[in-house]
């Protein structure tokens, strides 16, 4: 039975994850390719983008690797010309990448500002830039950008680049899904919540308290009761790339279970 992306092209940035597990890109990666896409995965690691490689074609699916640096236009360039050259043409352009830094606009050092504005935004501009000519020469194509619920709200805790980041990537994909509506190209945002991904852990070891109660915490605070998973994010960006979703553009899909219908803000993390 064929899959609902059956035999689209699908360009991950992002498709590793930073640890063991499966972070948001990893499992996108994996979702499209069981819907039938062939998927070209990208990431700056190239073990990480590798394992994903592997996860994909023991499953007898079709994926190729690509090592890259999004945040650098001769970088993006280069990844886009290898996925032309590999499959011809571009269906589905899903951009992933995301870091965290927590901190205000008094005590984030300038260089971490500028870092993460490259990772969360430059990114997803450079490969717009880059794949929305090839879209729109075909006359039709899908770009989702992860963003977060951050982008809509106070996390509990000073996070201000990160946020706007958030809100940034949101305001750039409708953008251009308003821009390129009438050429056949629909741009959407996912906007995950708590997730509980690799990425969340990488900050076990720096957290000099019960690690175990930061995530029956982040647990808790969900009305659904639990983190998503990276599999809830997949199953989201897979219905906005199939033709289910072929009549929703420039939108921002919440994938958080119920975070954001939270009026008050979310308590601080334990004390460390």
């Amino acid at each position: 039975m064929a899959g609902r992306l059956q035999d689209r092209i699908a360009l991950v940035i992002g498709a590793g994850s930073i640890g063991p597990g499966l972070g948001n890109g990893k499992a996108s990666a994996i979702l499209y390719a069981r819907e039938g896409a062939k998927v070209f995965a990208v990431d700056i690691n190239p073990d990480a983008v590798e394992e994903t490689r592997k996860l994909i074609a023991d499953e007898g699916n079709i994926c190729t690797t690509h090592a890259g640096d999004a945040t650098v236009a001769d970088s993006v360039r280069a990844m886009v010309d290898a996925c032309m050259a590999a499959y011809g043409r571009i269906d589905i352009l899903h951009n992933n990448l995301g870091i965290t830094e927590i901190g205000g606009p008094v005590d984030l050092p300038e260089e971490r500002w500028d870092r993460l504005m490259d990772v969360n935004v430059k990114s997803m501009f450079l490969s717009c830039k880059y794949v929305l000519p090839v879209m729109a020469a075909q006359g039709a194509g899908v770009v989702t950008n992860i963003s977060s619920i951050s982008a809509e709200r106070y996390a509990g805790f000073p996070s201000v680049v990160y946020n706007t980041a958030k809100g940034a990537v949101k305001q750039f994909t409708q953008n251009v899904a308003m821009e390129y509506a009438r050429k056949g190209i629909r741009a959407n945002c996912v906007q995950p919540g708590l997730i509980d991904t690799p990425l969340v852990h990488t900050f076990k070891d720096a957290y000099p308290g019960d690690w175990d109660a930061v995530v029956r915490h982040r647990h808790a605070m969900v009305p659904m009761g639990r983190m998503g998973t990276g599999w809830d994010v997949a199953k989201a960006a897979v219905f906005l790339a199939s033709d289910d979703a072929a009549y929703i553009t420039g939108v921002s899909l919440p994938v958080d279970g119920g975070l954001s219908g939270i009026f008050t803000t979310p308590a601080e993390m334990p004390d460390s």
